[in-house]
């Protein structure tokens, strides 16, 4: 499958803002946005006035690049995001936080959704107490993701849940950090989504 490679610190400074891409660096001084707060290339210092498509655009390019998602996927959830009840917009972002490699991200069970992805793919993460290895699966309200128990005894997950402790996590979920296990009480409002985004401008971009 497609996946972006290049250097993700360079997404932050083209996006102008931090979309925490590389876990734990991200809140240090060796993160490119402290050092570098402007767009990468030779002429990214400049200052560059968008156009309307040009500031839809960037907001689509902007989510795409913090849920880590392709252009085609992005776009089969925003079909998706039409045929539900509601806001567009608003029904986008919540399908974008109900993918597995989100939760287990948002949850503390990896440093980065990068890295949640990773973990996902080999087989870490149980759903409902059935093994799952794909990042884009749709959690619902009631699901359970739990670590899987032999993947528990990783130093490498050890290390993470220690590192995650006292991370803050989503008032939609009810985390036991200890048991490596998260609880959907309900999918996230608007306001329980800390992106800063205006997803109106991508409901726009899509509508044209």
């Amino acid at each position: 499958m497609a996946r972006y490679t290049e250097a993700v610190c360079r997404l932050c400074r083209r996006e102008g803002e931090k979309l925490f891409l590389k876990g734990e660096r991200c809140y240090t001084d060796k993160c490119a946005m402290a050092r570098r707060a402007y767009a990468p290339g030779q002429h990214g210092q400049r200052k560059k006035k968008l156009s309307e498509y040009g500031m839809q655009h960037r907001e689509k390019q902007k989510a795409r690049r913090y849920y880590g998602v392709l252009e085609s996927q992005f776009e089969k959830y925003f079909e998706m995001a039409t045929k539900k009840k509601g806001m567009t917009g608003e029904n986008l972002l919540r399908i974008l936080e109900s993918r597995l490699d989100n939760v287990v991200y948002r949850a503390g069970f990896a440093m980065s959704r990068a890295e949640a992805r990773q973990l996902v793919r080999h087989g870490h993460f149980t759903v409902n107490g059935r093994r799952v290895n794909i990042p884009s699966f749709l959690i619902k309200e009631g699901d359970t993701v739990a670590i899987c128990e032999k993947s528990m005894a990783s130093e490498k997950i050890k290390a993470v849940l220690e590192a995650n402790s006292a991370r803050p996590t989503p008032s939609w979920m009810d985390v036991v950090n200890e048991e490596g296990k998260a609880v959907i009480a309900h999918l996230p409002s608007r306001e329980e989504i800390d992106f800063p985004v205006e997803e109106h401008l991508i409901v726009e971009l899509y509508s044209k």
